[in-house]
């Protein structure tokens, strides 16, 4: 199964410890980033930055997730 734009930019099957924590966080995260593609077509620059931003946040959450 072909993964999403958000599933491929915060690598969703990534989860070494199996936490349950951090799969919600990559879940939302990815449904965001994915709610944003959508929106490329109205403005596509806005809505590449807000992916980045999203796929930041998700970086630090699982960060703080895993402390």
């Amino acid at each position: 199964m072909e993964k999403t734009i958000g599933e491929q930019r915060v690598r969703t099957e990534f989860n070494p410890a199996s936490s349950g924590v951090v799969d919600q966080i990559k879940q939302k995260s990815a449904e965001l980033i994915n709610l944003c593609e959508e929106l490329k077509a109205k403005d596509g620059r806005l809505a590449s930055i807000a992916q980045t931003a999203y796929e930041e946040a998700a970086m630090w959450a699982v960060k703080a997730a895993t402390a």
